[in-house]
């Protein structure tokens, strides 16, 4: 038979270097694992990565987890396996995993998909904050805001506070950065 390991979240640390290390030396040709192996795990024979339910992850997993394979001089694949019905967002992140491999594009896509999500607070996704710019449309335009930002600041306190008041509400305590 084709020796197996497994590599999971709740093994100890030693256990796992163990695991890792019958598989970067070829004495188990099969690891299963969970999303343990996302990061930090650099194994270049590696070749095949099958991913279940994909639909379940967003992109910068998917894009992390694809990356641990094809590391050496081996042709790799990865195969995302999803479960139907799939989401209008499922459909869009597998297509966005079909279509490119450029991290920079994967993240781009990601934002298009997820929206900016809330740059104070602790959501991730979600309603924006930003409601009268766009990140990727408006970016000259946030550029020349930034660096206008502090003359109106030091010429005109008071209007620039009640426009940060109007904006962010009770959020405007946290940016005292």
């Amino acid at each position: 038979g084709t020796p197996v390991g497994l590599l999971h979240g709740r093994m100890a640390s030693g256990e796992k270097a163990a695991v890792m290390a019958q598989f970067s030396s070829g004495a188990t040709s099969v690891l299963v694992a969970t999303t343990v192996i996302e990061v930090g795990v650099d194994v270049p024979n590696a070749s095949l990565m099958v991913i279940e339910h994909a639909e379940r992850f967003g992109l910068a997993q998917l894009h992390q987890l694809r990356g641990r394979v094809g590391r050496g001089s081996k042709a790799s694949v990865c195969v995302l396996i999803y479960s139907p019905p799939l989401s209008d967002t499922g459909k869009s992140r597998l297509k966005a995993m079909a279509e490119t491999t450029d991290g920079f594009e994967i993240a781009r896509r990601d934002l298009d998909i997820r929206g900016p999500g809330e740059f104070m607070g602790s959501r991730q996704s979600g309603a924006e904050l930003l409601r009268f710019a766009d990140l990727q449309e408006d970016a000259p335009l946030l550029v020349a805001a930034r660096r206008l930002a502090p003359e109106l600041l030091d010429r005109h306190p008071a209007a620039a506070a009640a426009q940060v008041r109007r904006w962010l509400g009770t959020k405007a305590e946290y940016l005292k950065a």
